[in-house]
């Protein structure tokens, strides 16, 4: 089956299989809420056994997923932009352990029909990462984001993907976030999970404000990281292509390839400003100083250099 036909294939089994998805339910797996389709095949997902040429994309939601995946294809690709627009990125790089109703197939589906080396995305917190990723020695790439516009985006988008929990009042929401109790847990036990294994595991762990501020500095990163030497040239072209704006007008990158039913893009798009600091249109002075107190206490002795601006 060609790209082409396989990126049919996966939005005609998106639209089939709309009309039975619900707002799912979450379900603890070791601890970390999962929603129920995760969680009901979960053995499947830590079962899962990587090529060693496979590279492993992780980060908690909203934190500079779709981006990092851009990047890394185009890499892969010699920044062919014209190769990259072969499939949407769920297809081109998927999602390891989303699981939906039938017909829509899983992470684990996908990837059996790929050959190595994939770019495999992950919202796993490090425990949760099968092991074979690590004991095949994979390459590994963390993203982090600030908590506050992690937080900001994380909300947006629960408002429109319809098979999460309905995020509820603002208010609420960052009481929920503080206690980890979205989807894929807490952001603080996150980024210091695999902000203590970067070392020993040869993740690369980057930030996303480091990617705004400068994203031909962590584009290059990247291209070492992955053993790549791409010319000046090649390098400015990805820089181009990944920015927000390009990748917002991207239909391979942007989601449009989601159904309405899924993705509600006229309550939130998927891809909504891609800021630093838009966290201060959200929270009053009083929520600010109480999260900041929370912070301070999660993230004791922690010493991973977030910035709320640039």
């Amino acid at each position: 089956m060609s790209q082409k036909e396989e990126e049919l294939t996966y939005e005609v089994a998106i639209e089939k299989a709309t009309a039975s998805l619900t707002r799912f339910p979450l379900i603890p797996v070791r601890g970390i809420p999962l929603m129920s389709y995760i969680a009901q095949n979960w053995d499947s997902i830590w079962a899962f056994r990587p090529d060693p040429s496979d590279l492993l994309i992780a980060t908690y939601p909203k934190a500079g997923t779709t981006w990092t995946q851009e990047i890394v294809d185009l890499l892969f690709h010699n920044g062919d932009t014209e190769a990259c627009k072969r499939a949407p990125t769920p297809v081109r790089s998927p999602f390891l352990e989303i699981f939906s109703p039938p017909p829509i197939p899983s992470g684990l589906e996908l990837l059996e029909k790929m050959d190595p080396p994939r770019i495999i995305k992950t919202h796993l917190p490090f425990q949760l990462v099968p092991p074979g990723f690590w004991e095949n020695k994979c390459k590994a790439i963390y993203v982090a984001r600030n908590a506050k516009d992690n937080m900001v985006s994380y909300f947006h988008f629960d408002g429109m993907n319809k098979t999460q929990p309905e995020p509820g009042p603002w208010e609420g929401y960052i009481h929920k976030f503080m206690r980890g109790e979205l989807s894929w847990g807490s952001w603080y036990d996150h980024v210091k999970g695999y902000w203590v294994e970067r070392e020993r595991r040869n993740i690369l762990y980057i930030f996303y404000e480091d990617m705004k501020e400068n994203p031909r500095r962590e584009v290059e990163r990247i291209m070492r990281y992955l053993d790549l030497s791409l010319s000046d040239e090649v390098v400015s072209r990805i820089v181009e292509f990944t920015s927000f704006k390009n990748m917002k007008e991207n239909p391979m990158a942007n989601y449009s390839c989601i159904p309405k039913s899924v993705f509600d893009q006229s309550v939130s798009p998927f891809m909504r400003k891609g800021e630093v600091g838009d966290w201060t249109n959200h929270f009053t002075a009083e929520q600010s100083k109480m999260f900041d107190d929370d912070y301070e206490k999660q993230m004791k002795g922690a010493n991973i250099p977030f910035r709320t601006q640039i």
